[in-house]
């Protein structure tokens, strides 16, 4: 709780420079230095639960399993998500589902690689009532191609898909996002394992 407590209070402390001038996060792709300290202090899912579209949302972010992946994430219809018809906001649709290919991706591929959102596309199907949930995965095999079509191709685009379900399993929406990566030629090489 203490460490919840200091992170909520002082998170710009990750900011400030430590001894040699070097910051207190690791060194990767841009990690944010706020984001990056609550992920390592508190957990994803924990830091997830004070992000303001999160809570305002009342998204619920799952904790990842090994290699940062599947993440599910469940939001049940309240007040505060609701669109003008009384059916979830699409806004938030799409929120609870915008970072976590490229965090897993990141996650998965570690420093040695750059990863960025391209671009994204929601399809709602039919309005979303009750609670509903999306799943995020990434398979090892995916990881092992994307990396080979790195080394073959430079950079690459990859599409990644999910469903948004509600209650009865029935696709309420339908996420397409596309990833960029390519290796990360401003470092030396790295060995770090995720």
């Amino acid at each position: 709780m203490q460490t919840i407590l200091s992170f909520l209070l002082n998170p710009l402390r990750a900011l400030t420079p430590g001894p040699n001038g070097a910051n207190h996060r690791r060194a990767t792709q841009n990690v944010n230095a706020v984001w990056d300290l609550a992920k390592r202090t508190v957990g994803l899912p924990m830091a997830m639960r004070f992000f303001a579209p999160y809570v305002g949302a009342g998204v619920q972010v799952s904790k990842p399993g090994p290699g940062a992946s599947p993440i599910e994430v469940h939001m049940p219809l309240t007040f505060l998500n609701t669109n003008y018809v009384g059916t979830h906001f699409g806004g938030s649709l799409y929120s609870m589902c915008d970072p976590f290919y490229m965090f897993i991706l990141m996650e998965s591929l570690g420093e040695d690689y750059i990863v960025w959102d391209k671009s994204a596309t929601i399809d709602f199907l039919k309005p979303g009532t009750g609670t509903v949930s999306a799943r995020f995965e990434i398979a090892p095999e995916i990881i092992a191609e994307i990396k080979q079509l790195v080394a073959e191709r430079r950079k690459i685009d990859y599409v990644f898909e999910t469903d948004i379900l509600n209650e009865a399993g029935e696709a309420v929406a339908h996420l397409q996002k596309t990833l960029y990566v390519r290796r990360n030629t401003g470092k030396k090489a790295s060995s770090r394992s995720v």
